[in-house]
């Protein structure tokens, strides 16, 4: 037991002197290690922080040098700038001081010169003096001689000098007014004749009558109808004769309006196309016809200023001069007419420096006048111009329209040179005829006076003239009304008219009663 005890005490201290050698050893080794490493690094890193520190003041020093560079070089700049102002400064002081020493001497040289001069103006007057006291003396010598005062023989000299500078420039302007005349003359022939060249038309046709083909002579019977019903509707609704005789395949349709030809003439092709003809269905043909017709006058007169370029024109101007087209003047066609007169005008402004579409509007516009839908009592001029200026056209062109016929005083230069051009048109080898427009008024005035009367709602004149055609109103007038009414128009028609032959009067009154199933 106590030997263990001695054994384990012995271990202990054994143990406790080997350790004691193994951290002597050992440990203090490491240390000693660890501290040379700690040395060594600590060395490196002063060495760093060393080399960093130098650099950072190499850095420092260069930037220091380049600032003081740059401030060395501003500073040389600002003296090389004050220098060379103060260059510029000197320079000028120069020119001034010698601007001074010239102008003192320019001053001097002036003040002599000034000496001078009033040495010879005072000389001057004193010759002025002398001349003028000279000049009074020969003066009263010649009053004396002449017998008058200077101031009469002036005025006498003038009044004479007066004389005979009128005298040479009347004569001058005399002989300029000649030469203009003559080459005025030369000028206008040379721009009318151009200008008629320039617009070839074709001449006047006398025509009254429009023939209608068909192709076989059956169908004059249908268009006859049953006891002539069919052709006395037809008539009483387009108020045309038709005349059917024995010319092969044809109808005649004669009427002094061109207008009321065209619309029979569109109704019996329609009618003959379809096949129906009968009172009833005569009358609707002829009702829609009328309308086809009205637009085929816009649709016209549409197409004729689109040709002739001329743009913004109210609608119902445009109509107006869509319905020239079934019009005539002295057997010359209104539409046609108005087209040369616009050309003509457009040409002859062009020459004359004037504006060439105005000239061609006012040409177009100038018989508008003679289309209207009612017939006031007006020259055809002055109703144009007073449509014009309703539908907004400009005062030169109305002024134009109204004084073609001299009904207004012209105003511009666009009115003589209308009323030139319509002259051309209508007074060139065979443009009119006065025979066709005799008639036709003859037949116009026939109408009016029958339908001046009242109860009357349509007159048509048929056969030339020879027959008048009155349609009354059933219920405003009876029989007897009727009978004594067609006594009244013919006794009118004998003491107011002249014609030819006699004029058979035919008042057509008729009842109609209208239903409709339902």
């Amino acid at each position: 037991m106590v030997t263990t005890i001695i054994v384990g005490l012995v271990a202990i201290l054994a143990g406790g002197v080997g350790s004691y050698f193994l951290w002597e050893v050992v440990l203090q080794g490491k240390s000693r290690n660890l501290l040379k490493e700690a040395e060594v690094q600590s060395e490196i890193i002063k060495e760093k922080k060393a080399i960093q520190a130098k650099e950072k003041f190499i850095q420092l020093k260069a930037d220091h040098e380049l600032y003081i560079n740059d401030r060395n070089q501003r500073i040389i700049s600002a003296e090389n700038k004050l220098k060379q102002r103060e260059a510029i400064h000197l320079q000028r002081k120069e020119e001034l001081q010698r601007k001074i020493k010239e102008s003192e001497i320019a001053k001097q040289e002036s003040d002599e010169l000034r000496e001078k001069l009033n040495g010879q103006l005072d000389m001057a007057e004193l010759k002025n003096e002398e001349l003028e006291r000279l000049h009074k003396k020969q003066i009263d010598q010649l009053e004396s001689l002449s017998g008058i005062s200077a101031d009469e023989a002036k005025t006498q000299l003038i009044d004479s000098l007066k004389n005979e500078a009128k005298t040479e420039a009347m004569s001058y302007i005399q002989e300029i007014m000649d030469e203009a005349k003559m080459n005025a003359n030369k000028e206008a022939k040379k721009i009318i004749v151009k200008s008629i060249q320039r617009v070839a038309s074709e001449t006047a046709i006398e025509n009254a009558v429009t023939v209608f083909h068909i192709e076989s002579d059956e169908i004059k019977g249908r268009i006859i109808g049953r006891e002539g019903r069919n052709i006395r509707a037809l008539e009483a609704a387009t108020g045309v004769e038709i005349i059917v005789d024995d010319t092969p395949e044809a109808i005649v349709l004669s009427g002094f309006d061109p207008v009321r030809r065209e619309i029979a003439r569109l109704a019996l092709h329609q009618l003959v196309t379809d096949g129906r003809i009968h009172p009833a269905r005569i009358e609707e043909v002829v009702n829609k016809v009328k309308k086809q017709v009205e637009e085929e006058i816009i649709e016209t007169g549409k197409r004729t200023t689109i040709d002739l370029g001329i743009h913004g024109m109210h609608p119902e101007l445009i109509r107006l001069i869509g319905k020239m087209k079934y019009r005539s003047s002295y057997g010359q066609n209104l539409l046609q007419h108005s087209r040369e007169t616009a050309n003509l005008c457009a040409i002859m402004a062009a020459e004359l420096g004037l504006n060439p579409k105005k000239a061609k509007r006012a040409g177009l516009l100038h018989d508008i006048g003679k289309v209207p839908d009612d017939e006031p009592e007006l020259p055809h001029a002055l109703l144009g111009m007073k449509l014009a200026e309703k539908y907004k056209e400009k005062p030169d062109i109305c002024n134009a329209i109204g004084s073609h016929h001299e009904e207004v005083e012209m105003e511009t230069l666009l009115a003589p040179l209308v009323q030139a051009c319509d002259a051309i048109s209508g007074a060139r080898p065979g443009a009119r005829r006065e025979a066709v427009e005799s008639y036709i008024k003859r037949l116009n005035d026939l109408e009016n006076m029958a339908l001046s009367y009242p109860g009357v709602t349509k007159t048509y004149a048929i056969q030339a003239g020879r027959e008048l055609r009155v349609i009354v109103g059933s219920d405003k007038m009876t029989d007897a009304e009727a009978e004594s009414l067609s006594y009244d128009i013919a006794k009118k028609i004998q003491d107011e008219m002249t014609y030819p032959g006699q004029v058979k009067i035919t008042v057509i009154r008729e009842t109609r009663a209208v239903n409709y199933a339902k």
